[in-house]
């Protein structure tokens, strides 16, 4: 899939749990990806993070990936 489909899709989330406030929305949103994208659209998306710095994300949704981000390496770290 490409970027800006994934970077549309991850802020369209965003918009959703925008108004729960900072900290809910920020694991509404993680929450969310970690549940309903597969796993290689996680992965294109945090490419995309690392390539261009996360360029169109809103705010929110980048800090939710950087979240979820580590905790999929924390997840993949404890499985070896």
């Amino acid at each position: 899939m490409s970027p800006d489909k994934l970077v549309y899709m991850a802020n369209q989330i965003g918009k959703f749990f925008a108004s729960t406030g900072h900290d809910t929305a920020v694991e509404g949103i993680s929450d969310h990806i970690a549940k309903f994208w597969e796993p290689r659209m996680r992965k294109q998306i945090y490419a995309h993070m690392a390539t261009n710095g996360g360029v169109d994300l809103d705010p929110l949704v980048k800090e939710a990936l950087q979240f979820l981000e580590r905790k999929d390496a924390g997840e993949m770290t404890a499985a070896k």
